[in-house]
């Protein structure tokens, strides 16, 4: 991609997830009839919001199947099982959504705080090996694959497109298009 290819291109990122036209207007349930932020799931969105812009450290629950997809402002960062979130990193979160029966702890120590954080940036290294792969639909591919040996089917598939999009830096359109192809994809790949 030459560099005016690539300014339009970020040109066209940015307008879409800029700071004028916030996805947070854009995020629909994956049936297209039910925003997130008029969810059942709002009210703990909003206080975990706040609590992570307080600079409040938690855990995520390491006994249960949950985590947190952080918002900031031009990626996601996925905080799973036994991760920390809060603090300073996670000041500048703009949105967060649940995934599972989110359970979130206070740390005991100081110990507690540090094993955390290495299992935090533990996921964030898991999700920069996916984003290392050049092509767009396997690293929705391998996203969706992680998730779905951590989650059940019916979690994964309810999370929206702009989710794993953020998480591995494509299109909202192409994690639609990746899942609408399911195993189908797989045959694409095959070929190459």
């Amino acid at each position: 991609m030459d560099s005016k290819q690539r300014q339009r291109y970020q040109a066209a990122i940015l307008s879409t997830y800029g700071s004028e036209n916030s996805f947070l207007d854009n995020i629909a349930m994956r049936d297209g009839t039910e925003q997130w932020r008029c969810s059942p799931q709002a009210s703990q969105m909003s206080d975990i919001l706040e609590s992570l812009h307080r600079g409040k450290v938690l855990i995520v629950n390491s006994r249960k199947r949950n985590g947190l997809i952080v918002f900031k402002r031009y990626h996601a960062e996925f905080a799973g099982p036994g991760a920390l979130v809060g603090g300073d990193y996670d000041r500048d979160c703009q949105f967060v959504i649940p995934v599972g029966n989110l359970s979130l702890l206070t740390p005991e120590s100081h110990e507690d705080r540090q094993k955390a954080y290495l299992i935090r940036r533990q996921w964030v290294r898991l999700i920069k090996q996916i984003t290392e792969n050049s092509v767009s639909a396997q690293r929705v591919q391998k996203i969706l694959e992680q998730f779905k040996q951590y989650f059940t089917q019916e979690m994964v598939a309810d999370l929206p497109d702009v989710a794993f999009a953020m998480l591995v830096g494509v299109l909202p359109q192409t994690v639609a298009r990746v899942r609408s192809l399911g195993s189908d994809l797989d045959e694409c790949f095959d070929d190459e």
